[in-house]
């Protein structure tokens, strides 16, 4: 049993914990130790992803109590890509933010470090209880970064994200009752089992369940007809609070897959595939809507958060596919969505800074002074997000098109995901001729850019998509690695509960029949 497994846990949670003692006029010494504890949980990540490379399950028994009477985590190729990719994220994040941003109040780093123990929590975690205990660990701190600095916006855009996860909390508390009134475990691997052996007389109270956890996922996902609450609180964020945020849905999208390929996929008996009547509509629906939402946005912060949903929709709708290639693209395209959209709201953050009054808003303004790298950095932004050659974007869509085998999802997938596209080249095209173009005679707005707020916003806008790009082969090659792996849940479950225990005939029968 490696001890590795853990420290994406430890290691911020003793951070956030230093920074809490710290004094608070400290804060030069406050950002160098959260730089630290952020960078160095990307070779942790790195080294964790080598471990899962070969395809074996890594298994951390807390206490070395076994499964499924003890709290286990559990590494995976899938588990290991989400911890280098909120790595890849939070470090430029936190940079950005210690260059003043993390001034406007008190104990920003140490809530930056709980959130990051929340988010790799989630992502390790084998148990459906600590999966909420780190959803609420994550959300607490996010409560906290939305309000960071004050504001009437943010206060009202919290207001509203507090209560919607509130409720969402309470959901998630009730689904767990009834999981484990029936199956007497919420050990994931253990549920696996359960469910797969269910009898009819206990399928309504699973279905009923499993329904309520797609329910309380949609909304942590920001699923149609749950995505409202996304553009207010985003667009209200600071922008590397934003950037961070740009995971938060991805724990929704990740805990949809975990969940309902694990215990509700197609092994699961009378439950297999529960998820599906909802999920195929729902997703082309996000998809779509929130494209007609970037371009009716009246900010570039808006924009992008609707831009975020625009990639939950398209996540989803190729989940619901339950393809080997349709789940690696899907798994490829969330790498470049979601380091793109961090990089996009630092960006939006940049031309607020520098465009005076006007801030982000797409309305006449003076010419800023900084105007050509920054109109630069957006036009890369947004080639990438839009999906268009060469960079990741255009890959990932590439790579999502040809999965879809022909029929009737093809036609609709095809339609949906390039009518949006259409829609999404239109809305960046309007904020970009605002922004830059349209500009009045004015004393051109804004000082000389800080490079070290640049090179942050350069790494994620540019430098991520374009690596992805050159090295799509091999990024490709460990997603379908990690979807082929999360379509056979029997060696999830062998490794956890050990591979001398019982097996449900469904589970012994592998995957995808």
């Amino acid at each position: 049993m490696s001890h590795w497994i853990i420290l994406p846990i430890v290691l911020p949670l003793l951070s956030g914990l230093l920074l809490l003692m710290g004094r608070s006029s400290a804060l030069l010494r406050k950002r160098l130790l959260s730089l630290l504890s952020t960078l160095m949980l990307l070779p942790l990540a790195l080294y964790l992803l080598y471990l899962s490379s070969d395809g074996d399950y890594q298994v951390y028994a807390l206490g070395n109590w076994a499964a499924p009477y003890g709290i286990v985590l559990v590494l995976d190729r899938l588990a290991a890509l989400m911890l280098v990719l909120t790595a890849l994220l939070a470090l430029p994040a936190v940079w950005y933010a210690s260059r003043g941003d993390d001034a406007r109040g008190r104990h920003f780093h140490a809530l930056f470090q709980f959130q990051l123990m929340g988010l790799n929590g989630a992502f390790l975690t084998g148990d459906l209880f600590n999966l909420f205990v780190f959803f609420e660990v994550l959300l607490i701190a996010s409560y906290a970064l939305l309000l960071f600095g004050g504001g009437r916006a943010r206060s009202r855009a919290g207001l509203h994200y507090v209560l919607l996860n509130l409720a969402g909390s309470s959901l998630f508390l009730i689904a767990l009752g009834v999981l484990y009134g029936v199956t007497g475990t919420l050990n994931m691997a253990d549920l696996a089992g359960k469910v797969a052996a269910a009898e009819a007389s206990e399928a309504g109270l699973l279905h009923a369940a499993a329904l309520l956890l797609l329910l309380v996922f949609a909304l942590k996902a920001a699923l149609l007809p749950l995505y409202f609450w996304l553009p207010t609180a985003y667009s209200a964020a600071s922008a590397p609070v934003a950037a961070l945020f740009a995971i938060m849905t991805k724990v929704g999208v990740y805990a949809i897959v975990r969940v309902y390929t694990l215990i509700f996929g197609a092994q699961a008996g009378l439950l297999a595939n529960v998820a599906d009547g909802w999920l195929w509509p729902l997703a082309l629906a996000t998809l779509l809507l929130g494209a007609i939402g970037a371009l009716a946005a009246g900010k570039l912060r808006t924009l992008v958060a609707y831009l975020v949903i625009v990639s939950v929709g398209m996540l989803l709708a190729a989940v619901s596919l339950h393809t080997p290639e349709a789940l690696a693209g899907a798994l490829y395209y969330l790498l470049h969505t979601t380091l793109v959209s961090g990089g996009l709201f630092l960006l939006a953050g940049l031309i607020r800074h520098h465009r005076g009054p006007a801030g982000d808003h797409f309305i006449t303004a003076a010419r800023m002074l900084q105007q050509p790298p920054l109109g630069i950095l957006f036009f890369i932004g947004a080639v990438a997000v839009a999906g268009l050659p060469p960079l990741s974007g255009f890959v990932g869509k590439l790579v999502l098109l040809t999965a879809v085998p022909a029929g009737e999802q093809q036609a609709w997938f095809w339609a949906v995901v390039l009518g949006s596209g259409l829609i999404t080249i239109v809305a960046l095209s309007r904020a970009g001729s605002r922004l830059f173009w349209k500009t009045d005679e004015s004393t051109p707005a804004g000082h000389r850019l800080d490079p070290w707020q640049l090179a942050p916003t350069l790494l994620l806008v540019a430098v991520a998509p374009l690596l992805l790009s050159l090295f799509a082969r091999p990024v490709m090659e460990y997603t379908g690695a990690a979807a082929a792996q999360l379509l056979v849940p029997e060696g999830y479950v062998a490794a956890v509960l050990g591979s001398e225990a019982p097996l449900p005939a469904t589970i012994l029968q592998g995957g995808v029949q």
